[in-house]
């Protein structure tokens, strides 16, 4: 353990530079999780490079924005021509597609609005639809804007807030777990009337 302390506090000046490509990997829809690493750009902020505070948090938000716009870009170019590649098609069944472009229909750009805050590839599977259902960019970057800025936000105060005191990070880590399975709740909520809702039509 000690030798990753020692490793991380000497390569942490370069951490926003790793954080951002591995937020733009999240875009191709590879196994990486959003919510963990802005909570740990935070903790990074706190304990190690105080001093990259606006660095890392601009890091973490433009990773996150930019990798929304690649699924948006892939979903518009390619449609459905991405479900002959079978990884993909494994990955995002096509029910799933079809009941999300249901929900745009319905409730329109509010279903970004909300379905962004529900991790385990419902975000990825949010941007391919609205860029194959062609919803304007300009749309798309405001409300996915707003909601990044607000989660990401979020989880960095709070990951930076607990990373600095050592005596309560334990406390903190919960408080930030506890968060993240709100935004989870108030997503997965939404959805599950969304679905209700569009059924019972």
């Amino acid at each position: 353990m000690d030798s990753l302390l020692i490793f991380v506090q000497d390569h942490a000046q370069y951490a926003h530079w790793v954080l951002f490509g591995l937020l733009m990997l999240a875009g191709l829809n590879l196994p990486v999780s959003e919510d963990l690493l802005v909570v740990l750009s935070g903790v990074l902020a706190s304990n190690f490079v105080p001093e990259n505070v606006w660095k890392l948090f601009t890091a973490v938000f433009l990773g996150a924005f930019l990798s929304d716009w690649i699924g948006y870009w892939i979903g518009r170019l390619w449609g459905k021509n991405l479900w002959k590649i079978r990884w993909f098609a494994n990955f995002f069944p096509d029910r799933r597609l079809k009941q999300i472009e249901v929900y745009y229909k319905k409730y329109g750009i509010l279903t970004l609005l909300f379905g962004r805050f529900i991790p385990f590839g419902v975000r990825n599977a949010l941007f391919f639809t609205a860029g194959m259902g062609k919803i304007s960019f300009r749309k798309f970057l405001l409300c996915d804007g707003v909601a990044c800025l607000t989660s990401n936000a979020i989880l960095f105060t709070l990951s930076y807030t607990f990373g600095k005191s050592g005596s309560s990070w334990m406390r903190g880590l919960q408080l930030i777990v506890l968060t993240l399975f709100l935004f989870a709740l108030i997503g997965a909520l939404w959805y599950k009337k969304a679905k209700k809702a569009s059924q019972a039509e």
